[in-house]
């Protein structure tokens, strides 16, 4: 039998919903990491827009800044909603609430649960998603109607980092060990062809930014709302469905081991 069982993602519907009876209260704290890349949007976008007439985004394709830094700001609001859901929320609910135990001991199992979890933080990023698009057409930074496909991409994005998030939570011990975390997530946001393209890179770091998730799911969007679309973006959906279908297994082994000793 496969990790993720077949009752899973029915079952798993039972953990949204509890989420959902949580949140109703506080519905604030959902909304805590939009402002973030909406803030750098006005103040980078159109700040150092204002200095930075064109960029290239493909062989002879030019768009103006504002409308080249959305897309990845868009994508680093998807990452930040299923990040911060299935890494500070779940290692509370894990190690201090014991959230987990007391669920597994009814019909919802330890499959349910991994997959729940990750379906939420998935769909508080979807919220981001939306939210951060709504703002950009408002703004008039759409530059290509295959931008209805952004949010599908920006999904696909909050899920892969939902599922690998998930999956690093269940190794973290304290508190502290969120540091490493921030030092992973800060440069990937700084550096993955974010504010600057990535040909300004030197050889060698460029493949490196070419490695990291963010980056592959920046090209995907930014590729979408710009026009600039090609086989490139089937690489980047490929890399970023893999990412997540690992990350929700290992999600899954590891509370499988804790839970069930």
């Amino acid at each position: 039998m496969s990790v993720l069982s077949l009752r899973a993602p029915t079952r798993a519907f039972h953990l949204i919903e509890r989420n959902l009876m949580i949140y109703r209260r506080t519905w604030m704290v959902l909304f805590s990491g939009f402002f973030e890349p909406l803030l750098y949007l006005l103040a980078i976008g159109y700040g150092i827009g204002s200095l930075v007439r064109n960029v290239n985004v493909a062989d002879g394709h030019t768009v103006s800044y504002a409308l080249f830094v959305a897309p990845a700001l868009m994508a680093s609001s998807a990452m930040n909603g299923a990040i911060y859901e299935t890494t500070f929320n779940l290692f509370y609910k894990l190690r201090y609430s014991k959230t987990f135990e007391a669920i597994v001991v009814t019909p919802v199992g330890v499959e349910d649960v991994a997959l729940g979890e990750v379906l939420w933080a998935f769909i508080r990023g979807s919220m981001y998603s939306v939210g951060f698009m709504v703002v950009m057409v408002a703004l008039r930074l759409v530059g290509s109607w295959w931008a209805i496909l952004a949010i599908p991409a920006a999904m696909l994005l909050g899920f892969a980092f939902a599922a690998v998030g998930a999956a690093a939570t269940t190794f973290l011990r304290r508190w502290q060990d969120f540091d490493i975390v921030q030092l992973v997530l800060q440069p990937q946001f700084l550096f993955s062809a974010t504010f600057f393209t990535i040909t300004v890179y030197p050889p060698a770091l460029r493949v490196v930014v070419e490695l990291t998730p963010l980056y592959h799911g920046i090209d995907l969007i930014r590729g979408l709302t710009t026009g600039s679309v090609g086989l490139g973006q089937i690489g980047d959906v490929a890399y970023l469905a893999v990412m997540g279908l690992i990350g929700v297994t290992v999600t899954a082994l590891r509370l499988r081991s804790r839970l069930l000793k």
